[in-house]
């Protein structure tokens, strides 16, 4: 081995990356010829998606065709990377349709919003394949910038604009514990390399590092309690970006935090575990309960997505083969409810700048049934209903299953999920029977007409949730690649006995 990767092997194994780059870049020219005024918004938007679709084609390929990392070890080369890049393009493609829609009927946005998009996808996607920590930095600076700017996007709202004020501010903080937590892990191994770092001896810099790294990860990821700037910044964000945070940047962040601890923190183990169990814990009791407060819809699902944070934590927490499929798996269906959940409250929102509440889905079913069923499915797939909330039960019960199976003891946090998911149901049945059991107001406006991109989401979305809820095969098998294919996630695991060990390995996610 190396110490250094070639420059044709760095490009070879960066290729869907430099594929996503470049066409980002001559969307960009684009963007700027067409000028401020003529704002080519939605010609850039549909630019933007076929950009994904051959991202996507290019992920796919490499995947095929078993491409590797870099020789240095500095970049992965496994399932688990081009699974989790295919989640992302999904969730920037539904977005990047959610904004057509939105421009459509609002002309609030400029041609440099989709360009921003694919920026922030490109350090997502970045993130998901280092295996270092200078690759790791710069994926997550270029997906945090962008997402800052993104957040007050639409330039005639004064909400938009607060909430990219405080993310830009408390995000900026929380790069700075990051930076600090690589600085102190570079220098208690000597090396960048997640590798190197994880056969570091366990020492006072190389805690005090993961105490850092692990602190800037936690406000990424929404984890109680640094989760104070979620609500304000869904809530103020434009719908299509406020998906895009909730889909996209959660499913990087969390793939980024899986790799970190199974490569880099293994060591630390008997330091780290006790911390994130209680993290995980109050992030799912915190985000249900303040959940149930809620009328508006947009800071409901803020809190809601820190719940989901905290369900995830347990798949890291479980430390296994089967915790990263079921990671993957979640991330997936988390993703497709949330792609459908945006599109019919960017049609009953209207496109107002007031906030959507939950007594303004009040009657849907009896006006526009079909959003009605659309949400209803979404926010089921959420709690985790069998049946009528598609994937979403499977969901949850894979990351149950692989809890329950850690050789971590984790049965105690198990409970605490169940519970924190009936918990859940309170407010999540209280939208879908506003919708089907309260009469439509009769001054309340019609909603209007479902736009074609937007039909496409609902559709693809629910068909997709509903198909996986009775025959989620295909897309388990999809996550076990991504977990077991060639990646160090199939040989690293907790202490535990051989023999336990040797079974789990070879293990996937239950077929059905």
């Amino acid at each position: 081995m190396t110490d250094f990767a070639l420059p044709g092997e760095l490009i070879h194994a960066l290729m869907p990356e430099i594929t996503l780059v470049v066409g980002t870049l001559i969307l960009l020219l684009v963007s700027a010829w067409g000028g401020e005024h003529s704002s080519p918004t939605r010609l850039t938007t549909r630019f933007a998606l076929g950009i994904v679709a051959v991202t996507a084609g290019a992920v796919i390929l490499a995947w095929l065709r078993g491409d590797g990392g870099t020789s240095d070890g500095r970049l992965a080369g496994d399932g688990f990377r081009y699974a989790v890049d295919l989640v992302l393009l999904l969730g920037t493609a539904g977005t990047l349709a959610l904004l057509d829609t939105e421009q459509a009927r609002t002309r609030a946005y400029q041609a440099e919003v989709p360009v921003l998009m694919l920026l922030a996808l490109c350090g997502m996607m970045l993130l998901t394949a280092a295996r270092d920590l200078m690759f790791l930095f710069i994926g997550f600076e270029l997906m945090s910038i962008a997402v800052y700017v993104l957040a007050g996007s639409n330039r005639s709202s004064a909400r938009s604009a607060e909430a990219s004020l405080k993310y830009f501010l408390l995000g900026a903080f929380s790069s700075g514990f990051m930076l600090y937590g690589i600085a102190l892990l570079y220098g208690a191994a000597g090396d960048t390399r997640l590798a190197s770092i994880g056969a570091t001896a366990v020492g006072p810099l190389y805690l005090v590092g993961v105490a850092l790294l692990l602190t800037g990860l936690a406000f990424k990821v929404a984890a109680v309690p640094f989760h104070l700037w979620t609500p304000d910044v869904y809530d103020g964000a434009p719908a299509p970006v406020t998906a895009f945070m909730a889909a996209c940047v959660k499913t990087a962040a969390f793939a980024l935090l899986l790799r970190i601890m199974t490569e880099a923190l293994g060591p630390a183990i008997d330091t780290w575990h006790p911390v994130l169990w209680w993290l995980a814990a109050a992030t799912m009791v915190v985000g249900n309960i303040v959940a149930l407060a809620q009328s508006n819809l947009k800071r409901m699902l803020a809190y809601s997505s820190i719940a989901h944070a905290g369900y995830l934590m347990v798949a890291v927490l479980a430390y296994s083969a089967d915790a990263a499929a079921a990671m993957v798996f979640y991330l997936l269906v988390y993703t497709l409810a949330t792609l459908g959940t945006f599109a019919v409250l960017g049609i009953v929102s209207e496109g107002r700048e007031s906030a959507t509440t939950i007594g303004d889905l009040a009657g849907l079913w009896h006006v526009r049934p079909g959003l009605a069923v659309v949400l209803a499915v979404c926010l089921l797939a959420f709690l985790g209903f069998p049946i009528a909330g598609g994937a979403g039960f499977f969901a949850k019960w894979y990351v149950l299953q692989a809890a329950l199976s850690s050789s971590t003891p984790l049965n105690v946090l198990v409970v605490v999920l169940v519970l924190a998911s009936v918990v859940s149901a309170g407010y999540y049945l209280t939208a879908i029977a506003s919708m089907f059991n309260q009469p439509r107001s009769s001054n309340a406006m019609m909603p209007v007409p479902t736009p074609i991109f937007s039909g496409v989401v609902m559709v693809v979305s629910v068909v997709a949730l509903l198909v996986l809820g009775v025959y989620p095969t295909p897309a388990s098998r999809l996550a076990a690649a991504g977990a077991l294919g060639a990646s160090p996630l199939r040989t690293v695991a907790a202490p535990q006995p051989a023999a336990t060990a040797a079974s789990r390995s070879q293990s996937t996610l239950p077929e059905q």
